[in-house]
């Protein structure tokens, strides 16, 4: 029940969920009998509704949020040093079968986090490759997403006896919480987008492992000082991939506030 609340609640932070509100005030008012302060705030509405839709929507703008949370940590180089007890990949989600599609499939964010990790593990960096993730649906109809993971990951040539599989966790939080569950203290490559490392780094910190992120795919090209170069006049266009990527920056940075307040990160 608090899964399927923690979800509906996350709606409210969408900005097309904002987006959508101001522009039904907008219709709503535009739909009463016309006097002079029903037109002050029509004319408020569809200003706010064009503001909201510049500010979140823009992709130069959008890149600066998402590179905000991607510049947190250097890209991982190995050395003939490095050595870790395994390399755990974070789960994406999970395309389920139906009419159309014959079989449940690892989405694209889950193949590629996959296929980092099993770049870390030919290199010889860790004996183990343990991906996390189970049935992230409210009512828990699909599969768990370490488990499409794992056949991406035994497609790639990682023998079945180096591949540990965590299927009980929802959310980051319980991402950490199982696999310290079953690697116990340990020093890991955490393996996940680069945008979620530094709320996932901070909650397996806080489990006790001996974090070394490595970020799996990049949104934004270039560090948020940065953002202004090479654009063209399509970059100041809104557009859904803009929407998109300030969507995700804003849930990061949420569930990044809400965990440090109750101590979890």
């Amino acid at each position: 029940m608090w899964f399927g609340v923690y979800k509906t609640l996350k709606y409210l932070l969408f900005p097309l969920s904002w987006i959508v509100t101001t522009g039904l005030f907008t219709l709503l008012l535009a739909c009463l009998p016309v006097t002079p302060r029903r037109t002050t705030w029509v004319r408020r509405f569809a200003f706010s509704t064009i503001l909201l839709l510049f500010l979140t929507a823009t992709p130069v703008l959008s890149s600066i949020y998402i590179s905000l949370l991607e510049a947190r940590y250097p890209t991982f180089t190995a050395t003939p040093a490095s050595k870790f007890d395994a390399v755990v990949v974070l789960a994406g989600a999970v395309l389920q079968k139906g009419s159309l599609r014959p079989t449940d499939e690892a989405s694209e964010t889950s193949r590629q986090r996959t296929t980092c990790g099993v770049e870390l593990w030919l290199q010889g960096l860790a004996p183990k490759l343990l991906l996390t993730g189970g049935d992230a649906t409210v009512l828990r109809t699909g599969p768990p997403v370490s488990r499409e993971m794992k056949r991406w990951a035994l497609r790639l040539g990682v023998p079945e006896s180096a591949i540990q599989v965590e299927e009980n966790s929802r959310t980051t939080y319980e991402n950490a919480v199982q696999t310290k569950a079953l690697l116990g203290p340990a020093h890991i490559l955490l393996v996940t987008a680069a945008y979620h490392l530094p709320r996932a780094v901070g909650l397996f910190e806080k489990q006790g492992f001996v974090v070394t992120p490595v970020a799996c795919g990049y949104e934004s090209k270039h560090h948020p000082q940065e953002a202004w170069k090479q654009k063209t006049v399509f970059d100041f266009l809104p557009s859904a991939k803009g929407l998109l990527l300030t969507t995700q920056a804003i849930d990061e940075a949420a569930g990044i506030l809400v965990y440090w307040i109750t101590g979890k990160w």
